[in-house]
């Protein structure tokens, strides 16, 4: 059985967010019962927080998340046996800090491969006739 998380659910997580990453001046999310319930209105409000919600049935209006969704549920979740919360937890951790994804803008490494790959580079300074850097 699935659980739905509720406005105030989702009001405390945010708070915790604001500690470590301050909050948005704008959400867009859809219209479920989280997000444009009492609860949340008034979270939003008291923030100076502006939620605006998508059309019911138009997901495109919110097509940065629906792609995160698809990206987190295709390399993550698919790929994984999830027999607890806690397993299921660690390993979107994982994913989410991605010590495994190759990206293709680092030449297909993944980015802790390509931060090693840096710090083994001498470093090199582009430096002009006159020995200034550019």
């Amino acid at each position: 059985m699935e659980r739905a998380i509720s406005g105030y659910g989702v009001a405390r997580a945010l708070d915790r967010l604001e500690m470590t990453r301050g909050l948005p001046q704008v959400m867009r999310a859809d219209s479920g019962k989280a997000f444009c319930g009492k609860a949340m209105v008034t979270w939003a409000c008291e923030r100076g927080v502006q939620l605006r919600l998508i059309q019911p049935g138009k997901p495109n209006q919110n097509a940065y998340i629906e792609s995160f969704n698809g990206r987190l549920r295709d390399e993550c979740l698919n790929e994984h046996w999830l027999p607890t919360l806690l397993h299921s937890r660690t390993e979107i951790e994982t994913w989410k800090y991605n010590e495994e994804r190759p990206k293709k803008i680092l030449g297909g490494l993944t980015p802790v491969a390509h931060a090693q790959q840096l710090a083994a580079k001498p470093l090199r300074l582009n430096l002009d006739s006159k020995g200034t850097r550019y």
